[in-house]
């Protein structure tokens, strides 16, 4: 499947696809059942043409199952979530120090719409590999530089009311790319997800990229709106011409 959208931005990597299955595709990368790994690092294999896979014992950290929707992991943190998340706890590992506080780290949990899809396997792929006639993306994610983003910004704001269209919210890499913006499939006015500002899954990231998340019903609506959009006008062109051409 060919994206219209990521051919005028110029996307250094293709869109990609996250799906809910029941049946393992083949020649996925996988984590090792009960290993550690971060999700965000097979999402940026999956755009650059590799397929990943994850499973209730193959999704890489506590934080990566929550954040691809398996259920409330949280629970099974040794010293719990919220001091890991903050201040540390004493005979523990080190807190990350984002949040000021144990309290407000909670508070940030129990904000989250943890949800356990029904589904076996979260599967990345290329959105070039998705294949319309027999499945469905649930949300499609970019990568985009600061000019891409702009662009992904407008667009998604383009054919709706109001300016509030795209959000930016805090948390996990993978609850950016897979949670949130899945929540929002559930909205009658799903919004965008700007994502990977988590500090912790910059490092498999390029430093220029961040992540803009869409439901797949605003995916296609985007896609759609791009003729007669502000991207065939002088304006964008401007900026695209300093945008290199994808490889």
């Amino acid at each position: 499947m060919e994206s219209e959208i990521a051919n005028r931005l110029k996307l250094r990597y293709s869109p990609i696809a996250v799906l809910f299955a029941n049946a393992k595709p083949a020649a996925a990368l996988e984590f090792a059942a009960g290993r550690w790994g971060c999700v965000a690092a097979l999402l940026t294999a999956a755009a650059k043409g590799r397929q990943a896979v994850f499973s209730r014992s193959s999704f890489g950290c506590l934080g990566g199952g929550v954040g691809l929707g398996f259920g409330n992991m949280y629970p099974q943190f040794p010293g719990g979530f919220e001091h890991f998340l903050s201040t540390g706890k004493e005979g523990y590992r080190e807190g990350e120090a984002y949040k000021k506080t144990p309290e407000l780290a909670k508070s940030f949990v129990e904000s989250l719409p943890i949800t356990d899809i029904p589904e076996q396997f979260v599967v990345f792929k290329p959105l070039s590999a998705v294949e319309p006639q027999r499945e469905e993306p649930r949300v499609i994610v970019f990568y985009a530089n600061p000019d891409q983003l702009s662009a992904l910004v407008v667009l998604a704001n383009y054919g709706r009311p109001g300016h509030t269209n795209v959000v930016i919210p805090f948390g996990a890499g993978c609850q950016s790319t897979c949670l949130l913006p899945w929540h929002e499939a559930g909205q009658e006015y799903p919004k965008a997800v700007v994502g990977m500002t988590d500090i912790s899954a910059r490092p498999v990231i390029d430093a220029d990229l961040l992540a803009f998340s869409v439901p797949w019903v605003m995916y296609q609506e985007m896609e759609n709106n791009v003729p007669g959009s502000f991207l065939d006008k002088p304006a964008w062109h401007k900026v695209a011409e300093r945008i290199p051409e994808a490889k």
